[in-house]
């Protein structure tokens, strides 16, 4: 959650259906025309909004090697010219996506690239974008919904409770997003499995091994299965059913048996010279953007922290954070501010929802550890019964407070009170505390293994497990002298 990117949840524009979430049928073209110049003008008006709403651009090393490597793929797709039309952004993003939008704009997250282990995985993953652009996907996509009504963001998460949607732990764009992307379900998952076999043609006419988007979606399943039992989610993915795009792990047979298609048994992978160009990558949350440590959410910048109860994980995203577990769902965030805690919760009451007027029996106020705090509940009927509604708010400042909007089953709205009580300031000294967790690309040494390596990962749990899902490993395989792995590390 950025200190600069927090608004109040609002509605999303239909530019946002041009988003081709993809990391997370029907002929396939050879070639493609050039891009227009009304595809430009859409991409580059969206292009600001779509940095903000996703961390911002990285600069420096890591983010020209990315770049670097998208244009290279993007003249593979046969679009005039590809190489000076794509801009391709490495995004300061915690989460594993990339994605596309009209005009020749690719997208990467940091946290996707660092879980990749050669440069072939990077390049089919940004060229499974490049083919969404030259397919048209996102135009295509974007018309399909128009005749969809698109929910705030808030509303989106209480619409999916109202529909009985289980995946509900995606980062808040994404979740603005549901209400609409569900009607064209079939017809989005098409285009995913279109856009890899695009990616894998152009891994092939690069001269790369094309069997690499195989290998990236593997990493990705492993480590969304990686991700659940970390956080104590019973399955590990939301179901494929109720996915904006194919699940990773049903994607990697098909991704095979098209790169075996190709006759190619072979290919460049540049493994050594990917691995030395991402050291020193930041890995997990940005502290200015806010931490999860275990149950705690820590915010140095904002100078703020909670902690969610047992059972309960979190999400961290560049708006919001999203808490889930089996008896609710929360989210927090923060609104426009007038100095008046009562109007605050009354105005977050207010954008839940454009189905239904939802308003609080009453709103009361309190302190939590020194903070004027205010709070209310209402009661929802849902196809699934009925829920209750909770907003709790905190003034920070004249000008600044922040929130929790919790969705329970009708009578649990107590499920959250201990983390509504945890919210508390933290001082300088705590804010120095947190510390960026960072990619550092060791040579094994003799006598290195497994077990050692990971106990150099900046973890406190499942360090055997995280270490073998970050560099691509199965259950048996090991580590050689000679060979780059990618441990994580405390930065500076």
């Amino acid at each position: 959650m950025s200190r600069t990117k927090l608004a109040a949840a609002a509605s999303v524009s239909a530019l946002s259906l041009a988003l081709s979430g993809c990391m997370g049928g029907g002929d396939i073209p050879s070639a493609s025309a050039p891009i227009t110049q009304s595809e430009a003008q859409m991409g580059a008006e969206a292009h600001p909004q779509l940095l903000s709403e996703f961390g911002g651009a990285m600069t420096g090393s890591h983010a020209q090697y990315v770049e670097q490597v998208g244009k290279n793929i993007a003249v593979q797709s046969g679009l005039g010219n590809a190489r000076e039309s794509f801009t391709v952004s490495l995004l300061n993003s915690p989460v594993n996506n990339a994605f596309a939008i009209p005009g020749g704009y690719v997208y990467t997250t940091r946290q996707l690239v660092a879980l990749m282990n050669n440069e072939a995985e990077l390049a089919g993953v940004l060229g499974h974008e490049v083919g969404h652009v030259a397919a048209r996907h996102s135009q295509r996509r974007q018309a399909a919904a128009q005749r969809n009504t698109l929910l705030g963001a808030a509303g989106a998460i209480l619409s999916g409770i109202l529909l009985g949607n289980s995946g509900l732990g995606q980062q808040l764009g994404q979740a603005a997003l549901q209400g609409s992307q569900l009607l064209t379900l079939k017809f989005s998952r098409s285009q995913e499995l279109e856009a890899d076999e695009l990616g894998i043609r152009y891994l092939n006419s690069a001269g790369y091994d094309p069997r690499a988007m195989a290998t990236v979606l593997q990493s990705l399943a492993l480590q969304n299965a990686l991700d659940a039992r970390v956080q104590g989610r019973d399955n590990a993915r939301i179901p494929e059913w109720a996915s904006t795009h194919p699940d990773p792990a049903s994607r990697v047979q098909t991704a095979l048996a098209t790169a075996r298609a190709t006759g190619v048994t072979g290919g460049i992978t540049n493994r050594d010279t990917f691995l030395t160009r991402i050291d020193g990558l930041t890995y997990g949350d940005d502290p200015s953007q806010g931490v999860v440590e275990g149950r705690n959410f820590i915010h140095p910048d904002l100078r703020l922290a909670f902690t969610v109860p047992q059972g309960f994980y979190m999400m961290n995203g560049t708006r919001a954070v999203t808490i889930n577990g089996q008896s609710g769902q929360a989210q927090f965030t923060l609104g426009p501010y007038n100095n008046n805690l009562d109007s605050y919760v009354a105005s977050v009451f207010a954008g839940v929802s454009n189905q239904q007027q939802i308003r609080p029996q009453t709103i009361q106020r309190t302190t939590v550890n020194g903070l004027p705090a205010a709070y209310g509940t209402a009661r929802v009927n849902s196809n699934n019964g009925q829920v209750d509604v909770t907003v709790f708010a905190y003034e920070f400042s004249n000008d600044r407070a922040y929130h929790f909007l919790a969705i329970t089953p009708a009578g649990r709205a107590s499920t959250f009170n201990q983390m509504f009580a945890s919210m508390r300031r933290i001082d300088a000294q705590a804010a120095a505390n947190v510390i960026p967790r960072v990619i550092d690309v060791v040579t094994v040494r003799s006598g290195d293994t497994v077990n050692s390596l990971a106990r150099r990962m900046a973890y406190s749990d499942n360090q055997v497990e995280r270490f073998r899902v970050l560099n691509g490993l199965t259950s048996n395989e090991g580590v050689r002298a000679g060979q780059k792995v990618k441990i994580v590390v405390r930065g500076s």
